[in-house]
């Protein structure tokens, strides 16, 4: 029987780490649930072998019932008829399956259903899915707009909704629109107040919905009149049974086809105000667009990983010149760099998910108490973290899930090319991630502020004070002297104009993610023998990437944007 989560020491790893004491403590709240709910934990070592035993559940079905049901998900997939989605049988069995486990809204408070785990186990479980079947893990992930509506909607809202999550209710976050896609501002479906029915109404159409026909929506929608911009934008909750919803479609799409993209159209749809009035897109939206690419890192690293193991397991098996081809230098050097992706994304992965746990639970306290001056202290620093490194974590592991989804297929050869091999469909549902959530772009311009600030070279030189084993200090004096010419390529850019600097970005947002990376590995190498050789083989990668960026950023000039600049002009010729 395969067991995703079994088989991959790599994750329970993630449990040891020296901040999950402090994570657990601070969700528990002193464990005040215990005695309260039988399933509650009594102390840290209770709560994190629960998240152990709920992983092996979540591992089992992934591995003996998601996974077989992947390749007919993709080559069925939804169906729409009369305004109204059917998933694919597939799709609905690992729905019922995960449901009937009970391992839905996961890090919800008991008293609506859930086990209030913190997000490293429900972002492990997100992951663990994603190697399953990709697509799928939209349709799981989804379940963070009851995240959104924990923290944001009334009491009212939240004991008529969450309670439905882990029962199995689907969701859905209607954001964008035929002429708004990642530009939220220009959202237009609008909301209008129905005083005598005290009822919001919402009239208009959305475009690109994940799981569009989902039983709870949470909606962006234009409040005030007159408006254009963000600032005229609220969040409503929409549900199904509420009617004036209708499917006017499903994409037709290039890969993660279990997972339903529709059009919608609402007419007079009922629904109700998550929050304030104007803060839709300025707050609640934001909130949930954070979690949502910490859900797209956990897809990445979960794809990343089923490349990686399809890409080995070929490897051993084809023979070529009387060897397996695992032999040949060219295809062990595709695999170790692979294996070296795969694990520095998911390094960062949970670096990120564990600073997401500690602002958010500090958050939490916050509703029960008053801080104390050193608790707001960490909350302000663990928020700046989660929001320096979730547009990091969000670009390179969605890249890099690309990279090896590609280097899959070519340790393949042409048997790659073929639909009965699973790599070609990975291929196809890895090209999304780097799109949805947020292009790479976009994350890129998320991130260079914290380029600019010196904000991301300060969190490098903490790591730079940590103790290693002395064997480590060769690859340590690498990075040092990676991180001084990182610090010199920003003083390079800076000064010489804003279109210089987002020229850039993208070279400058790298080279500091492969030194935050190669660290992250190296730490971790202190402790589990597993990363060792993926440390040493990234930061190598790492330095020969930085030097690559650094030497086109020195020999730049800012009259070489003429030349790119050009394109803006470019007309092509007219076909006769």
């Amino acid at each position: 029987m395969a067991n995703f989560y079994k088989d991959n020491t790599d994750l329970k790893f993630q449990f040891s780490h020296p901040l999950m004491g402090k994570i657990v403590e601070l969700k528990e709240q002193n464990f005040k649930d215990f005695g309260k709910f039988d399933y509650a934990p009594q102390n840290i070592e209770d709560a994190i072998d629960s998240y152990d035993k709920v992983m092996e559940i979540v591992g089992d079905i992934c591995g003996n019932v998601i996974a077989p049901n992947a390749e007919q998900v993709d080559h069925d997939g939804p169906v729409c008829k009369d305004g109204r989605i059917t998933y694919a049988a597939g799709t609905q069995q690992n729905h019922d399956v995960l449901t009937q486990a009970g391992v839905y809204g996961l890090n919800l408070p008991r008293e609506y259903g859930g086990l209030n785990f913190s997000m490293v186990p429900y972002v492990m479980a997100a992951e663990l899915v994603s190697r399953a079947d990709a697509g799928f893990a939209n349709i799981w992930g989804l379940q963070d707009c009851a995240e959104t509506i924990y923290e944001f909607a009334s009491k009212e809202i939240k004991d008529e909704f969450l309670p439905r999550i882990n029962k199995g209710d689907t969701c859905s976050m209607d954001l964008t629109e035929p002429d708004a896609g990642s530009d939220l501002q220009s959202v237009m479906l609008k909301a209008t107040w129905d005083e005598e029915k005290q009822m919001w109404f919402l009239n208009g159409v959305k475009r690109f919905i994940t799981n569009g026909d989902a039983q709870i929506k949470l909606v962006l929608a234009r409040s005030e009149e007159g408006t254009t911009d963000g600032r005229g934008l609220s969040y409503f909750v929409y549900d199904k049974a509420w009617g004036g919803v209708t499917v006017r479609r499903i994409e037709n799409k290039l890969g993660i086809k279990g997972s339903p993209t529709a059009e919608l159209v609402f007419k007079n749809a009922p629904a109700k105000l998550v929050g304030d009035r104007k803060l839709g897109l300025i707050k609640y939206v934001m909130s949930l667009m954070n979690g949502a690419r910490l859900g797209v890192g956990a897809q990445s690293v979960g794809l990343s990983e089923a490349a990686y193991r399809e890409a080995l397991k070929y490897a051993n098996e084809r023979v070529q010149y009387k060897k397996a081809i695992i032999n040949f230098p060219a295809v062990v050097e595709l695999l170790a760099v692979m294996k070296a992706k795969l694990q520095a994304s998911r390094a960062i992965l949970y670096e990120t998910t564990r600073f997401v746990d500690i602002y958010k639970a500090y958050n939490a306290v916050s509703e029960e108490r008053k801080l104390t001056p050193e608790e707001r202290q960490e909350f302000k620093k663990y928020s700046k973290y989660a929001d320096m490194f979730t547009p990091v974590l969000k670009m390179m592991s969605s890249e890099y899930a690309n990279q090896n989804a590609y280097d899959a297929i070519q340790v393949h050869g042409g048997s790659g090319f073929m639909k009965e091999y699973p790599v070609e469909r990975l291929y196809r549902d890895a090209r999304i991630l780097t799109i949805y959530e947020g292009t790479s772009q976009l994350q890129t311009v998320a991130a260079i502020r914290y380029v600019t600030n010196g904000s991301y070279l300060a969190k490098i030189r903490e790591y730079e004070q940590m103790e290693f084993k002395p064997e480590w200090a060769p690859l340590k004096a690498k990075l040092v002297a990676m991180t001084d010419q990182f610090e010199k390529a920003c003083e390079l850019v800076a000064g010489k104009g804003d279109e210089y600097v987002d020229f850039h970005a993208r070279r400058l947002v790298e080279m500091a993610a492969h030194i935050i990376m190669s660290y992250l590995l190296i730490i971790d190498s202190q402790t589990c023998d597993s990363f060792v050789n993926s440390a040493k083989i990234y930061t190598n990668k790492s330095e020969a990437w930085n030097n690559e960026r650094f030497s086109y950023i020195q020999n730049f000039s800012p009259e070489d944007l003429n030349e790119f600049n050009a394109v803006k002009s470019e007309e092509l010729p007219e076909v006769e």
